[in-house]
C-alpha cells in the first residue's frame, strides 16, 4: 500500500541522513522502522504486554558466589529465561547474555533482579515486543505473586 507523506526540507534532509546513518535500502524502510519503534515504546507502556528482553552481565570470573547467585536468579526467573549464554573473556571476566520474555513488568522486573546480583560489575537489558514482527512470546500462563522469596543476592 503506497502513502504519499509531505515534509519540511529540514526534516527530510535529516530523515535522508538518518537512512545513510542506519543503512537502510529506502526512506520507506526506514520509516516503517520508526512507525514500529515508536508502536513498540507505546504497547510497551502496559505493564501486561508481551515482551522480550536480552540482558547483558558483565562479571569477574572469580567473584566470590557470583555463578551460584546468578544460576539462583536465572532459576528464580525460570518460566521467563528462554536462553542463557555465558562468553568467557579475556583477564578473568565473563559476559553472560540472557534472553527473557513474558508481561512487560515480569521481565522488567527478572532484569532487574539479574542486573542486581551482588558481583556483577556493569548490567544493562533492552526490551521490545514481538508483535512489531507480527508475533508474540508464546508466554501465557498466569503468575501468582512474586517469583521465589529466596534472596540470592546476599
Amino acid at each position: 500500500m503506497r502513502l504519499g507523506v509531505s515534509l519540511e526540507p529540514d526534516l527530510l534532509g535529516l530523515l535522508d541522513s538518518w537512512v545513510r546513518e542506519r543503512n537502510s535500502p529506502s526512506r520507506s524502510d526506514a520509516i516503517r522502522a520508526l512507525i514500529r519503534k515508536e508502536l513498540a515504546e507505546h504497547e510497551l507502556g502496559d505493564p501486561n504486554s508481551d515482551s522480550v528482553a536480552s540482558v547483558l552481565l558483565l562479571y569477574r570470573h572469580d567473584a566470590p558466589n557470583v555463578l551460584r547467585r546468578l544460576t539462583a536468579v536465572e532459576h528464580r526467573w525460570g518460566a521467563h529465561v528462554r536462553s542463557s549464554s555465558h562468553v568467557h573473556l579475556e583477564g578473568g571476566s565473563c559476559m553472560q547474555l540472557i534472553g527473557l520474555v513474558g508481561k512487560r513488568e515480569e521481565v522488567v522486573n527478572a532484569a532487574e533482579d539479574l542486573r542486581g546480583i551482588k558481583g556483577i560489575a556493569f548490567g544493562r537489558y533492552a526490551l521490545g515486543t514481538p508483535t512489531v514482527a507480527g508475533g508474540t512470546t508464546g508466554h501465557r500462563h498466569p503468575h501468582h505473586g512474586s517469583a521465589a522469596t529466596a534472596d540470592p543476592k546476599s
